[in-house]
């Protein structure tokens, strides 16, 4: 269910601009079984559960009614049910990028589901995290996201730790502090060595610190995990244009106009094949690289 607004595209990811990440997370919300006691199943649908997907259907046409209904469900409700209008509430703030009251309604979520519900605990915390990072407060964003991995680390979910792992490179990218950054990358790919995000956000931050090899490594374990997604080609283009492989830059930015030619990506590669030129045309030196955008 795609409901929240894509992360902004430079060159790759922007590690030092936040967003909620989306689907992961909210595709995996929690049922009502997680944040209250086990019941017996009944023969008919459960209303709370019920009310949630109605709101963040809701949300998919309208998150302005969605964000008015979650928070009147909020006032007048306890327990589980007020848990998940919070859920609904931020999710629907983070779409109308009100990121302020996105981060209150997780964290409210977060702290009213029971202890023993750390799944559900650690993605809340991820999302509040997330949120901050949204409305660029990095450093609010940081402690969130240490709480997110803490939590998912007592749900045994490596998944949910690698996602808070990377939106905590995020905020420490944004804060100045890049080589605590690669450490947190370097946790969530050894967490989750099959999501791709991971390996490109690495990949990113590896060819901004200037390690090139690395950075292509990385690059290569992103592409061979989504060959599809035009951010991963365009930061390979990117990558090899500063190894000096012109060619590989204008194969790779050539697929990003191929497989998204309207997106942002789109428009940045084509930038990009601007100011490289056609193989065998001698730019100036000044152009010889195309400018990538500072983070």
């Amino acid at each position: 269910m795609s409901i929240l607004l894509a992360l902004a595209l430079q060159v790759g990811p922007n590690l030092t601009g936040g967003a909620i990440p989306g689907d992961e997370l909210l595709q995996d919300r929690p049922p009502r079984a997680q944040v209250q006691p086990e019941a017996e199943a009944e023969p008919d649908p459960d209303p709370v559960s019920a009310w949630l997907a109605g709101c963040l259907g809701t949300l998919e046409e309208d998150p302005a009614r969605a964000h008015a209904m979650a928070q009147i469900r909020r006032s007048e409700t306890t327990g589980a049910d007020r848990v998940l209008a919070n859920h609904c509430l931020g999710t629907a703030a983070a779409a109308l990028e009100l990121w302020d009251d996105a981060r209150t309604a997780f964290t409210a979520a977060r702290e009213e589901t029971p202890e023993g519900e750390p799944r559900a605990r650690a993605r809340f915390a991820a999302l509040a995290g997330a949120a901050a990072l949204g409305g660029g407060d990095a450093e609010g964003a940081l402690p969130l996201l240490t709480l997110a991995e803490s939590d998912a680390q007592t749900a045994k979910s490596p998944q949910l730790e690698a996602i808070a792992a990377s939106d905590r490179a995020r905020a420490l990218v944004a804060l100045g502090r890049a080589e605590q950054a690669l450490a947190a990358l370097e946790n969530s790919t050894a967490l989750a060595p099959d999501r791709a995000e991971g390996w490109l956000l690495k990949a990113t931050l590896l060819r901004r610190l200037e390690r090139l090899p690395e950075a292509q490594t990385a690059i290569e374990r992103a592409a061979g995990l989504a060959a599809t997604n035009p951010e991963i080609a365009l930061e390979a283009g990117v990558i090899a244009v500063l190894a000096g492989r012109d060619d590989a830059a204008r194969k790779g930015w050539q697929s990003v106009i191929t497989l998204a030619p309207d997106s942002p990506a789109a428009a940045t590669a084509k930038d990009y094949l601007a100011q490289l030129g056609e193989a065998g045309e001698t730019a100036p030196a000044s152009e010889a690289t195309p400018e990538v955008p500072p983070s």
